[in-house]
């Protein structure tokens, strides 16, 4: 197998998962790393025993030997990040939000078109087995008439964890707050597997927190299919609660807390998928009062799965047009919350 080359742009919190990730998948090889902050760059290439760091990602994109990159940056960076590695000719893996407004995410999409390249997005809980027999279920009509669909994403933030970083908590460039940078990955799961979103009714602010953007935010959502639904997302109450959908159809009810299937009650079905539920460390998600302390499964399927959408010309798990549905919800809460009035979709 020809193995490609793998570059890493931003060396936070996020990046040693992304490391973890290349150095366990097959078919690539982590060879340089880049941040602005020239300490954390070289400290981190040199901790991993990686060849190559630099200051300046469009240096680290010249490289004829790098064919994939993870933007692991602040939100509101990420699509000029992907512009230039679009026009690069490399691949590229981007951690969510793809981007924190559409016109941006359209710029960095069509940029990915033209040149003919991979994009892919860390929607990590999609490729998670609990997650995929759900839509499967809902898909295949398993629950007869969808009636809700609910997402509570109970965080927990405080305000050193804010203060730690001059990104964090605001618009420029966290796009938002609880929501946009914890709660996303919720929002992402509970459309992909209830479907897109017609109409959102929201409140959000900040509570709690001393910062711009919201830390606790509650929204009534109406589906294209007609069911009705809540997202509750907060990054301000001690100690968060791990994230949790409950989604129930005229025929049944199913509820998943992170990727324990906790109930799945169909009329007249039997089986009851509660065994795909993993153990040990696989089955580790976590975050909900520690952003580090995440289960690494996913990240290492999506690195591996760009890798092979590279390599075999596979179609990647969550593209971009997918993982600006959820921003496009959230921005549709916002909106709602400012005016006080229901929003439609599309924006």
């Amino acid at each position: 197998m020809a193995e490609l080359g793998y570059g890493i742009i931003g060396c936070g919190v996020i990046a040693p998962f992304h490391l973890l990730g290349v150095n366990k998948a097959k078919g690539a090889k982590l060879i340089a790393v880049c941040d602005i902050i020239s300490e954390k760059a070289e400290k981190f290439a040199k901790d991993n025993n990686i060849p190559a760091w630099y200051t300046d990602y469009k240096e680290l994109l010249k490289r004829p030997d790098i064919d994939i990159v993870s933007i692991c940056t602040p939100s509101g960076l990420h699509s000029e990040m992907a512009i230039e590695t679009a026009k690069a000719g490399k691949h590229m893996l981007c951690e969510k939000p793809i981007d924190i407004t559409l016109p941006a995410i359209d710029k960095m999409l069509d940029a990915v078109d033209q040149a003919n390249v991979k994009l892919g997005v860390m929607f990590q809980r999609r490729t998670y087995e609990t997650s995929q027999r759900i839509r499967e279920a809902i898909q295949n009509g398993e629950l007869g008439k969808m009636v809700l669909g609910d997402a509570y994403l109970k965080y927990y933030r405080s305000q050193a964890y804010y203060n730690s970083a001059g990104w964090r908590g605001t618009w420029e460039l966290d796009g938002g707050g609880a929501l946009m940078n914890q709660g996303v990955h919720g929002i992402d799961l509970v459309q992909w597997i209830m479907g897109d979103v017609a109409t959102v009714y929201a409140k959000a602010d900040h509570l709690v927190r001393d910062i711009r953007v919201e830390d606790t935010a509650v929204a009534v959502l109406t589906y294209k299919n007609g069911a009705y639904g809540v997202i509750e997302g907060t990054t301000s109450v001690y100690p968060g609660e791990e994230t949790r959908l409950e989604i129930h159809g005229e025929l049944g009810t199913i509820i998943l807390q992170e990727q324990t299937i906790k109930k799945w009650v169909v009329l007249g079905q039997d089986s009851k998928p509660q065994d795909l539920t993993p153990q040990g460390e696989s089955a580790k998600v976590g975050g909900t009062s520690d952003p580090a302390a995440i289960g690494t499964i996913g990240h290492e399927r999506g690195i591996q799965n760009i890798i092979d959408a590279v390599l075999e010309n596979k179609p990647v798990y969550c593209t971009g047009i997918e993982a600006r549905k959820a921003v496009e919800i959230i921005l549709a809460i916002y909106k709602s919350a400012k005016t006080k009035k229901e929003v439609k979709l599309p924006l």
